[in-house]
């Protein structure tokens, strides 16, 4: 049985020795998918999603618990916490992101206020995120997901299952779905429409949308979701910053947080200019709540990677912790006259010889674009970051240089 299941209604957290390297695992894993749950709850106004985020805020308090006894166990002498201190960073960090998500989802479960044209300003998204819970004449039920092989059938992923109080997050090829599982879907919208009724035995509903859009409303939407993917980002980089004792990666962190505390400016202006065309200003107070928290995010992505900005060493428990994949990301700057200077970015991937994919560029005039929103022209100049296998990532910066 998991020792923490029961822990987080219970109020108890007794100390027990665990692993700190599987605690900060599980805290990385479950402050994405916290970020991730936590928006598509307060977009698409899910309280189901939203209540999903409370139980893992919960289960995100008793790791936080688990991860400081162990730490504090650990130190023996001041090398000891001189190595932990920045550990002790990375966990208050994660802690952080997990507050900031359950405030974001008490904007739906509190019925804050958000204005429905809202909805009618959010960007069609390519994918959705949905809740199901798995019905037992589900034609899944009892099978692996390799067996099932959705992703690549339908283009929906499992992204994580819920089995009374346990969460398996990143679910992988060897997990069999059980009746009663509440499982989350991301995918493009109709395929996760027919994935949901075959899973769950009910027909996906659509949410409706009704009411005109509001400029200041459409431009302040349109912010969020832009500081919202910006944050996301952060996050990856401070993690990938700790792993790889990268300086450019952990200033790459910094330049993002400074970006959202730009946009979030600009948010808290177009939302208060909204006010004026809104039958009930009051209604704004939700979309004031989900700036102010984004900000915490991308805070919260800086104290991670704060030991590698002030060149401490990285800990081995850290390392083993964030080292859970062959994948990683890596930041490299576009020479002039290089073999990437010029080349067409489509659909992530640059066309030139790579299978690096790219997420990210810092364009020193026009600021962060996030390739995944549109394609793009790699410039001289351009600070790329990208994703892919370390072979693949070797060969890409190479081809960087001039």
């Amino acid at each position: 049985m998991d020792p923490l299941e029961g822990e987080a209604s219970s109020g108890s957290v007794a100390y027990e020795p665990v692993s700190v390297k599987d605690v900060l695992v599980e805290m990385k894993d479950t402050a994405e998918l916290l970020i991730d749950l936590s928006y598509s709850a307060v977009l698409h106004r899910n309280e189901a999603l939203a209540r999903e985020v409370l139980r893992l805020e919960e289960r995100m308090d008793v790791l936080e618990l688990r991860a400081r006894m162990s730490l504090m166990m650990a130190v023996r002498n001041p090398d000891d916490a001189e190595q932990l201190a920045p550990v002790l960073g990375i966990v208050a960090a994660a802690g952080a992101i997990s507050d900031a998500a359950g405030d974001i989802a008490k904007i739906v479960l509190e019925e804050m206020g958000l204005p429905e044209a809202m909805r009618v300003a959010l960007p069609e998204a390519a994918e959705t995120l949905v809740r199901g819970v798995v019905d037992a004449d589900s034609p899944y039920v009892d099978r692996t997901l390799q067996d099932v092989d959705l992703e690549s059938k339908t283009g929906v992923r499992i992204i994580a299952l819920r089995r009374g109080t346990e969460w398996l997050l990143n679910p992988g090829p060897e997990t069999t779905v059980e009746p009663d599982d509440v499982a989350l879907l991301r995918g493009p919208v109709p395929a996760v429409e027919d994935v949901y009724e075959a899973l769950s035995g009910c027909p996906y509903e659509v949410p409706s949308v009704e009411g005109e859009p509001i400029d200041d409303l459409e431009r302040a939407v349109n912010t969020i979701v832009h500081m919202k993917n910006l944050s996301e980002l952060a996050v990856d980089l401070a993690y990938s910053s700790v792993l790889f004792d990268s300086e450019g990666l952990a200033e790459e962190v910094r330049n993002l947080e400074v970006e959202v505390d730009a946009l979030e400016s600009r948010f808290e202006a177009w939302t208060l200019r909204a006010a004026t065309d809104a039958s009930d200003p009051v209604v704004l107070r939700g979309l004031i709540r989900l700036g102010s928290a984004t900000e915490v995010i991308s805070d919260a992505a800086v104290d991670i990677s704060e030991g590698v900005l002030r060149d401490f060493d990285v800990h081995p428990v850290v390392r083993m912790a964030v080292e859970e994949s062959d994948e990683i990301i890596t930041r490299v700057e576009v020479e002039a006259g290089s073999d990437l200077d010029g080349i067409a970015i489509e659909a992530g991937v640059a066309d030139a010889e790579s299978t690096m994919s790219v997420i990210a560029i810092r364009r020193p005039e026009d600021g962060w674009i996030l390739v995944g929103d549109t394609d793009a022209e790699i410039q001289a100049g351009d600070v790329l970051i990208s994703k892919g296998t370390r072979t693949a990532a070797d060969a890409f910066e190479a081809l960087a240089g001039a």
